[in-house]
């Protein structure tokens, strides 16, 4: 095998938070062309961070860089990325609850500190733990906290898109931005979705590819653009 540093295409992924875990769509990328390989679920963020062959760049839907402490609901980057993305897809970028409230023993614990909480919030605390727990300052080199809903809209000439990922309509449309931006990968991605996934996770998957793709082209665009750390050191942002 050639020396990592001979390799003639760079390793991509694209994950997502999935029922099953986390749902990682790995491409090769050499010049400027994409080729998508087969998805697949891991259980562990964990175990996407120590993939093997590592990732030179990937982008992962879900928040890095939690507040300490309460009151904040919206980072800038969350309050900036849904003022560009507007009504109504705006909701898909989801509060960012403390650290506090994140690793609270109860959810009437939690609810004390963060009041704004609500079910469908605790459902992404699983994903949120992890990526508060297992993401360091290092991990920044390869690794970028991204949003689908940013993804796509960049991927649609910064138009914002107003249908749903969750019907017909709204699959249509992010099936025609992957098939227009991304040749090929259109094919991974409408295959039946690995155990743990759905057919949106896979969209969304691809939409993070894309961005991975910008990143390993420094390419990317950081919201807000004037860095933010939080107290552990991680950048507090959202690339597209």
């Amino acid at each position: 095998m050639a020396p990592r540093n001979q390799n003639p295409f760079k390793a991509i992924g694209g994950v997502t938070p999935c029922p099953g875990g986390w749902l990682v769509l790995p491409g090769r990328l050499a010049g400027v062309t994409v080729v998508a390989e087969e998805a697949f679920v891991l259980k562990t963020l964990m175990e996407v961070l120590d993939y093997r062959p590592k990732f030179d760049f990937a982008a992962v839907n879900i928040p890095f860089g939690y507040p300490e402490y309460p009151g904040q609901q919206y980072r800038r980057c969350d309050r900036e990325a849904r003022q560009m993305i507007g009504w109504p897809r705006m909701v898909s970028v989801r509060p960012v609850p403390s650290r506090a409230a994140l690793f609270a023993k109860s959810r009437k614990e939690a609810i004390g500190i963060e009041p704004w909480l609500t079910k469908n919030d605790f459902r992404h605390f699983r994903w949120m733990r992890e990526a508060a727990t297992e993401i360091q300052p290092f991990h920044s080199r390869s690794f970028y906290s991204a949003s689908s809903a940013l993804s796509f809209q960049h991927m649609n000439g910064d138009e914002p898109l107003h249908t749903s990922p969750y019907h017909e309509e709204g699959q249509l449309e992010r099936l025609d931005l992957i098939r227009s931006k991304l040749p090929g990968v259109d094919d991974v991605i409408t295959r039946v979705p690995p155990d743990g996934a759905g057919q949106v996770h896979m969209y969304d998957a691809a939409a993070m590819l894309w961005t991975a793709r910008r990143a390993s082209g420094r390419a990317i665009s950081r919201v807000p653009m004037d860095p933010e750390w939080d107290e552990a050191g991680i950048r507090v942002e959202i690339v597209r």
